[in-house]
């Protein structure tokens, strides 16, 4: 990662537009594409793992990620990729709850059950889900766009199991421990702003 301890750099993945990162991937841009993937891994296998599918849900990402792939040049709305993407990956996540149960038989690979969901399909993702996924994305963009040392604090302070000490965290920063709460207070007060301007 670039950029300096006080401001965002240009060319962070998180803060890359969507669209813009799609052109590069069409172009055959290989960073472009690891950078889409990085920004949207979490959202993926954010869905399996609600449903309980833990050990699926490697296979199940890889596979939205084929799809992603092949897909990709047919996408008429940038915008609607992150839905595009929740979709998808429901509709692997019920093809593969089918098959483990044994309640349909299991078509030849490539059969309409294993392609993209189709517009229109009844295996929509459930609303509350929908949701739910939207916002902790809209959460992900947002400390993906704060200035870096901001978002290594949180990180560190609220992404780590079991949490992580002060003294820790200060020295993991180069920073004396008595001044993490109120750079806490600060980067907290960057992340709501950056959340009111999605709505969230």
């Amino acid at each position: 990662m670039t950029g300096t301890a006080t401001g965002r750099a240009p060319e962070r993945p998180d803060s890359t537009a969507d669209e813009r990162l799609i052109g590069l991937c069409l172009k055959g841009d290989s960073e472009a594409w690891a950078a889409l993937i990085d920004k949207y891994k979490n959202l993926i296998y954010s869905i399996p793992i609600k449903l309980g599918m833990h050990q699926d849900a490697g296979d199940i990402f890889q596979s939205v990620c084929v799809d992603l792939l092949s897909e990709l040049p047919r996408l008429r709305e940038h915008r609607a990729l992150p839905k595009w993407l929740m979709q998808t990956c429901y509709h692997k996540c019920l093809h593969h709850q089918r098959a483990a149960d044994r309640l349909v038989e299991l078509e030849p690979e490539g059969t309409e059950s294993d392609a993209p969901l189709p517009a229109g399909s009844n295996d929509e993702l459930p609303e509350h889900m929908l949701v739910q996924i939207e916002q902790e994305q809209m959460l992900r963009d947002a400390i993906g766009e704060l200035p870096e040392r901001c978002e290594r604090m949180v990180r560190l302070l609220f992404y780590e199991i079991p949490p992580r000490p002060y003294e820790d965290v200060a020295e993991e920063l180069g920073m004396a421990t008595g001044s993490i709460g109120a750079i806490r207070a600060r980067c907290l007060a960057y992340l709501k702003k950056h959340l009111e301007k999605r709505g969230f």
